[in-house]
């Protein structure tokens, strides 16, 4: 496993005295969550991460201590535990951005009869962190905390596009590490969504991460700094790839800008 690119969203340097080893590998067992069952043993948290099993052992030990995860004993095997929610609400609930732009997504969701959804990056996922959708229609249900691809939705390749080129070029090692057989091909058609951001400031996938929808992503500009991404999807029987090229992209752009003008 590439720890210093595909573990974190900023590269780790091997004389960085500040970082905490043991911190590090305990994180990355909380995230090995994400990545695999809802219930799992050390052995399968060992393989996910790549870290030694007895390490692994102890940190899920000190974690269920602390109440991050919990064991259970018939399975003989661990789950993630309400230390976990309790962050992660804190983190979703304090989100200025979120509050400030919901009205604004409900809106675009309603008129557009589309999923719209605001996500920022985790490694090499995008994470929703609000979705909007008109609870009358078959639109795409994606909740908080659902984790997409960065290579290949439209909200990984507008957080990409956006990155600065020093930034982006470690994530790119790291998605070219994580998928050695099909990069040529996954590398190309990144390049392809860059140029269209250059050109447009969006980015699509019509049909790239899943063949049953066509989506947009806009990247979103914080005051802080930050990036996020905006993103508008429907399954494609309900919305063509001509619409979501010619029309919704557009607006989607155009949402975004105005949700930055709210001074997030």
């Amino acid at each position: 496993m590439n720890e210093e690119h595909e573990n974190s969203n900023a590269p780790v340097t091997a004389k960085d005295r500040k970082f905490v080893e043991a911190l590090s590998r305990g994180l990355d067992v909380l995230r090995a969550f994400s990545q695999g069952a809802v219930v799992m043993g050390n052995q399968d948290i060992a393989r996910i991460t790549g870290l030694p099993k007895p390490t692994v052992s102890r940190m899920t030990y000190t974690l269920t201590k602390l109440g991050y995860l919990s064991y259970s004993t018939q399975l003989e095997k661990y789950q993630l535990d309400s230390g976990v929610l309790a962050l992660g609400y804190a983190y979703v609930s304090n989100l200025r951005v979120r509050q400030l732009a919901k009205p604004y997504l409900d809106e675009f969701a309603r008129t557009t009869n589309t999923s719209v959804g605001l996500t920022c990056r985790d490694r090499l996922s995008m994470i929703y962190v609000e979705n909007c959708r008109p609870a009358e229609t078959t639109s795409l249900r994606m909740d908080v905390g659902v984790r997409l691809p960065l290579a290949t939705t439209a909200a990984g390749r507008a957080y990409l596009a956006a990155m600065k080129d020093e930034e982006r070029s470690h994530v790119m090692d790291a998605l070219k590490a994580r998928n050695p057989e099909s990069w040529p091909e996954l590398e190309a058609s990144l390049q392809k969504s860059f140029a269209e951001y250059e050109k447009h400031g969006f980015c699509l996938s019509l049909g790239d991460w899943d063949r049953n929808v066509n989506a947009a992503g806009v990247p979103l500009h914080l005051q802080d700094g930050s990036l996020m991404v905006l993103t508008c999807g429907a399954p494609s029987y309900l919305v063509s790839e001509e619409k979501v090229q010619n029309q919704l992209a557009h607006q989607l752009a155009m949402l975004a800008r105005d949700i930055e003008r709210l001074g997030v």
